[in-house]
Order: structure tokens, then C-alpha cells, then sequence
């Protein structure tokens, strides 16, 4: 008989389960505090009940845990200088959609070189996510493998899905049973509808194929996400955070008959991809807040120790530490100087705000 399947499969290669990869890395009573701590405030803020801001922000993505916990032991002193306005939670982003080609992020090749050992990097992920929670900060990821989340759920505070997944069937489904509250991106065109609608989706009861903590495929039952949210990142050659912009996107989640909350992401289209523009974007968004808006509940920046980004060298050694190999970021002196100028203006604002 002539073959019908794997055509096109040069390997299966198993890998451990999420039940083994919990047993060897297990949760910690620190790090499930860090986790739940940093999800109620969050749920608190989308509730109206917390009247600061949440802010995801960190590196674009991680592809040295040394720097990257570097950079989460500062966050963490800045968390607590800023409590009594924001929310810090750290931008821990192990996986990157690609347009055509380029690297993965760290579960996808841990070593940057190809080989692809998913499996080692799923790991490496997993105890970078424990690092970072035993530090008392909570952490926020984008989930692009629909996998990925019975390895590393139990460790994030917050999730992204991103501009180009917004539509995707798989990842409304999988939202739905994340536990974590779940930020939607509208289009790389600028749509904000296919985000309103995603949430709208997520927030229903699904049953999809996945698989179960012991690796096993199974029927994934749903209760809905309450939690969705709208992540405005401009589109379409224009940032989308000025106020005409945001008083569409509260239209358009009204008609929906959604919550109008909004998180505002200072880079990507909004920055015109210019991560030296972030503080402009943050700027305006705070004087937004303290001109009345009320449906601002968070904002992202791009943030890594030093400015800017490089490409990856064919010698990893000559990697400068600290900086961003995907998209560009401001510097940690940059960020530091933006949120305490933000801290400030909200401090005199947050008081009075009206969220409903």
C-alpha cells in the first residue's frame, strides 16, 4: 500500500510531559503567591475595584536568562518604589511569530543556532518563569503554541494574544480556559473588531482538541475567560492611542456589550516601531488619565537593559549582554525615568478616577 501520511515528517521526537516537567520543576509556595497576587490585582484593576495601572514590561523576548533575571531583580526594586500607582508585572516572552523567518524565541531553539530543542527549551523557560515569580513579580506572556501553556500556565500572571493570532480560531478557544485575565491585539491593519470579537468568543464555553498534563490527547472542555480585554498596538502604518482612536475602540467594546477596558502598547505601530518613542507614547496616554479617561487600564512597554537591538552573530560570544535580539527597546535607565515620571503624575490623579 502506498503511503498516504507524514509525507513531509522527517521526525517525531517525544517529548516529556507537562505532569513530568512540573514534577521536575515543580511550583513553589513563592512563586504560586507571586502568580495569585499579581492575577487579583489584575482581575481588581479590569473590575474597577483598583484604581492603578497595570504595566507589562520587559524585553521584547528572553534569550538569555542571565540578563533577562538581571533585568527582573531591578524591576522588582521599581515595583515596589511605584506600588501605590502601578502595577508592574515583567514581560517574559518566549515565543515570537514570524512573518517569513527568523528566531523563534527560546522554547522554539534555547541555543539560537537551529537545533531546535524544544524540549530542552521548554524547560529553560519553565525555570526562568520560577526565578522570576521567587522574586515576588508576577509575569505576562504572549501564548502563540496552543501547547504551551499546560508547561507554563501555573507561572503567568497575564497573557497576550497577539496581532496575528486575535482571529485565530485555536487561540480564542484556548483562552478561554487560560487562567490568567487575557489581553486581545487588534490587527497588524489597525482592526480593532477582530480583537472586540475575540473577546467576545474567548469569553464562551468551547471543546477543542489539546492535550492533558500527562501529554495524552484529549477533548478540552471550557468554561469561558470573563477576563478579555482590548490591547491597542496601532496598525496599518498609524498608532491607535490618541483619543479619537480610544474613543472608537470604548465604542466599539459598548456595542459589544464588553467592559471598556483598554491597554495601551507604547511600541510596535503606535511607536512607529521606534522604541526611542515609547516614553512620548506613555506621556500622552497619562495625560489622557489625567484628563478623564476612564477606560485606560494598563499599558506595555518595550524595556530591556540597554537601547536598541542587534542581530544575532554566528559567534554568540560576541552577543552584547543585555540587549534585545528582536524588536528594539528602550534602556533600563529610559524605563526607570518614564515610570517614575507617570508614578508622579498619577499619583496626583488616581484618587479621583472614575472607572464606571
Amino acid at each position: 500500500m502506498q503511503q498516504t501520511e507524514n509525507l513531509n515528517i522527517q521526525a517525531f521526537e517525544e517529548m516529556a510531559s507537562p505532569t513530568e516537567v512540573h514534577a521536575r520543576l515543580p511550583l513553589t509556595e513563592v512563586s504560586a503567591e507571586s502568580v495569585v497576587r499579581a492575577r487579583t490585582a489584575i482581575q481588581a484593576i479590569l473590575d474597577g475595584r483598583d484604581r492603578r495601572l497595570f504595566v507589562v514590561v520587559g524585553p521584547c523576548s528572553i534569550h538569555d536568562t542571565e540578563a533577562g533575571l538581571d533585568y527582573a531583580r531591578r524591576l522588582r526594586a521599581l515595583a515596589d518604589e511605584v506600588q501605590e500607582t502601578m502595577l508592574l508585572v515583567m514581560r517574559v516572552y518566549f515565543e515570537k511569530p514570524r512573518t517569513s523567518v527568523g528566531w523563534k524565541g527560546l522554547i522554539n531553539d534555547p541555543f539560537m543556532d537551529d537545533t531546535f530543542r524544544i524540549d530542552l527549551g521548554m524547560e529553560k523557560a519553565r525555570r526562568f518563569l520560577l526565578d522570576v515569580t521567587a522574586l515576588g513579580l508576577g509575569a505576562a506572556t504572549e501564548a502563540l503554541d496552543p501547547i504551551g501553556p499546560q508547561y507554563l500556565g501555573d507561572l503567568i500572571a497575564w497573557t497576550a494574544i497577539g496581532a496575528r493570532t486575535s482571529e485565530s480560531q485555536t487561540h480564542r478557544e484556548m483562552s478561554s480556559g487560560l487562567s490568567t485575565p487575557v489581553g486581545f491585539k487588534n490587527a497588524t491593519d489597525g482592526d480593532v473588531e477582530v480583537a472586540v470579537n475575540a473577546i467576545v468568543s474567548a469569553g464562551r464555553p468551547h471543546a477543542f482538541l489539546g492535550i492533558s498534563a500527562q501529554g495524552r490527547s484529549a477533548i478540552v472542555r471550557t468554561r469561558g475567560n470573563p477576563l478579555g480585554h482590548l490591547v491597542l498596538r496601532g496598525g496599518g502604518g498609524r498608532p491607535n492611542f490618541d483619543t479619537v482612536s480610544i474613543s472608537l475602540a470604548e465604542q466599539a467594546l459598548q456595542k459589544a456589550g464588553l467592559p471598556q477596558n483598554i491597554v495601551v502598547d507604547c511600541s510596535h505601530a503606535n511607536s512607529w516601531k521606534k522604541p526611542e518613542l515609547q516614553p512620548l507614547v506613555l506621556r500622552d496616554v497619562v495625560h489622557q488619565i489625567r484628563e478623564g479617561n476612564r477606560s485606560v487600564v494598563g499599558v506595555m512597554i518595550e524595556s530591556f537593559l540597554e537601547a536598541g537591538n542587534q542581530p544575532i552573530p554566528a559567534d554568540r560570544s560576541k552577543l552584547k549582554y543585555g540587549c534585545s535580539v528582536t524588536d528594539g527597546c528602550v534602556s533600563w535607565e529610559t524605563t526607570a525615568k518614564m515610570l517614575r515620571e507617570a508614578a508622579a503624575v498619577l499619583r496626583e490623579v488616581l484618587p479621583g478616577r472614575q472607572r464606571r
